[in-house]
Parts: C-alpha cells; sequence; structure tokens
C-alpha cells in the first residue's frame, strides 16, 4: 500500500503557502480585485452569450483606407507593423464564462492597434476539449481564408488555453498558429478538477487521458508559447500548473503575483505584456525590439519561469 504521508505533508506545505500569499498585502490586493471583477463580470455575463465574432473582421479592414480617425498609438501599430496590426488574435474563454471575460483585454489590443480580435464563444456543458478545439480550428481556417493571413495568434483564459494547445499540438494547429498566450490554463491539470463529478472538467484532472495526451512528445511543433501563471490562483492547484513544461515546445512561463484567476484577462501588467509582445514578433517568432521580453525560436530548451518583468509602455500622445 502506497504510503500516503508524502502527499499529505505537500498539501500541507501548499496550504502553508497559499495562506501567507492571501494574507499578504499584495495577496489581499489581488483578493480584492478579485471579488470586484468577478462583481462586475456577472453583470457583463448576459452580453457576452450573444454568438458571434468581435470586432476586427476582413470586411471591417478592407474598407480601411486611411489612418486619419485613428489615435496615435494605433497609427503608430499600422505604420511601424502592418504585418503585426493585421494579424487576427483569437479569443478563447473558460470553463465556466463567455466571450465577455475578454471585454477589457479586447479594448486595449484594437487601442493598441490591433485590427482584428476575435472571439469564440462556446458551452462546455455540451462540449468537450477535443470538440471544441475542432470548432476553433474551423474558425482559424476560416479566418485565414477571409483575411489573407497564413498564422494567427491565440490568447486562452483557463480551459480556453488548454483547449487552443490541444489544437497546436494534437490537431496539427501548429501550421496556423503562430503565438499562444494562456491565462491560468492547467497545463498539467489541476486537483480542483476533482471536486466536480465529470464532465469536460474530468478531463482537466492531472494524469487523465487528455493531460497525457498534452505531455506525449510534439516533435517540430512551430507555435511559441507563453504561459502566465500566478501565485495567487485559487482553481490551478498546484498553481505552477499553469506553466508549461513540456521538452519540445518552445516556451516561456511568467510567475505573475498577488492576481486571482479571474482577473488574468483584466490584469494591467498581462495586458500589456501580451499587446507588446505580440506587436514586436517577426515572422518566424523572433522578437524583435529592444527591451521585449526576448521569445526566441529554434529548439526548445528546457522551461523557464520568469516574473513578469517591467516592460517600455508605448508612448502616449498628450491629451
Amino acid at each position: 500500500m502506497r504510503d500516503p504521508r508524502p502527499a499529505l505533508a505537500s498539501a500541507r506545505r501548499s496550504t502553508r503557502r497559499g495562506l501567507r500569499t492571501v494574507c499578504s498585502p499584495s495577496g489581499l490586493r489581488g483578493a480584492g480585485t478579485e471579488i470586484a471583477w468577478i462583481t462586475a463580470h456577472l453583470a457583463l455575463y448576459p452580453l457576452g452569450m450573444t454568438a458571434g465574432r468581435a470586432r476586427g473582421t476582413a470586411r471591417e479592414e478592407q474598407g480601411r483606407f486611411s489612418i486619419a480617425d485613428l489615435p496615435p498609438v494605433q497609427r503608430g501599430l499600422l505604420m511601424g507593423d502592418v504585418v503585426a496590426a493585421g494579424t487576427p488574435i483569437l479569443l478563447v474563454h473558460g470553463l465556466v464564462d463567455n466571450r465577455s471575460i475578454f471585454t477589457l483585454l479586447r479594448r486595449a489590443l484594437h487601442r493598441r492597434g490591433f485590427g482584428r480580435v476575435i472571439t469564440l464563444n462556446y458551452s462546455p456543458l455540451t462540449q468537450d476539449v477535443r470538440s471544441v478545439a475542432t470548432r476553433l480550428a474551423a474558425l482559424i481556417e476560416k479566418t485565414c481564408e477571409e483575411t489573407g493571413y497564413e498564422r494567427v495568434h491565440v490568447v486562452g483564459h483557463s480551459l480556453g488555453g488548454v483547449i487552443a494547445r490541444y489544437y497546436v499540438q494534437r490537431m496539427g494547429g501548429d501550421a496556423r498558429v503562430h503565438t499562444l498566450c494562456t491565462l491560468g490554463s492547467p497545463h498539467a491539470g489541476t486537483h480542483a478538477a476533482k471536486l466536480w463529478p465529470g464532465g469536460v472538467v474530468r478531463q482537466l484532472r492531472p494524469g487523465s487521458e487528455l493531460m497525457r495526451e498534452l505531455a506525449a512528445p510534439a516533435p517540430g511543433c512551430r507555435t511559441r508559447f507563453v504561459a502566465f501563471w500566478s501565485d495567487m490562483d485559487q482553481l490551478i492547484v498546484p498553481q505552477r500548473s499553469a506553466a508549461i513544461d513540456h521538452p519540445d515546445l518552445s516556451s516561456r512561463n511568467v510567475a505573475l503575483r498577488g492576481i486571482g484567476h479571474m482577473s488574468l484577462p483584466i490584469s494591467g501588467d498581462v495586458v500589456h505584456q501580451i499587446a507588446m509582445l505580440l506587436a514586436h514578433l517577426d515572422e518566424d517568432g523572433r522578437t524583435q525590439t529592444a527591451g521585449v521580453t526576448t521569445l526566441t525560436p529554434g529548439e526548445p530548451g528546457p522551461v523557464r519561469a520568469e516574473r513578469a518583468p517591467t516592460l517600455p509602455r508605448r508612448a502616449e500622445a498628450p491629451a
């Protein structure tokens, strides 16, 4: 019989670390932000239940022949890097959510000059990871056909990051997805999923069939991964499971402090880093601009974990 004492000791250590995090000044601020955002999100949730795509369709872009009406930040991105400004960005929400979770992120990306930001709505009550990944694949193919772009970027929150990774890693989506950013996604599963009896949540348990698929070899995967994880993520247990640790994937893990699970898509640091990263990528995935945290293509090395860096912000035009 297996000795349960090491597992119990590990659980106690994780609990103590969690209590210290929550009781710290940053943890208390993060808890307050999380509660406030959940309250606001409940009000926005009905607005996100309507199916459809966000602003930034190919038709809108085809009708733009002047940039005079755009604010300076958007004009700067369009003039400085037309490819970055036009590359479609697809947003995939999490388990108990809909597209409304990305209200602030979508608006921030538009403000920074990204013209095509598209959201995928789905129901985890009637679909599992594989079926939603199939829907994501169809949406990406349609987007590429409409826009003429061969590759897209994807941002996935929670379950949405796992869905996007499954598409990239197990369905050949690395041919279409240039960069995948995940926010609090249980890449190694989460013990919190054991509290739910079944359905799609069962796939998020550590050691599940789906988790074993994602741990399988993925030689030659062309997508770049950036995984944001937080020491105060209450739904990812342990929190480090939201990082990507795979020898075949080119990945960078960004550790954040004092940010709750639902607050990740509205975090100013997260939004800024995503915008800066996607605005300064070369076609092969290399970061082009000094000061932007490096994401290097080529052979993936050991997984890298780093704290959220302080990045130079784009100059805002005076009012």
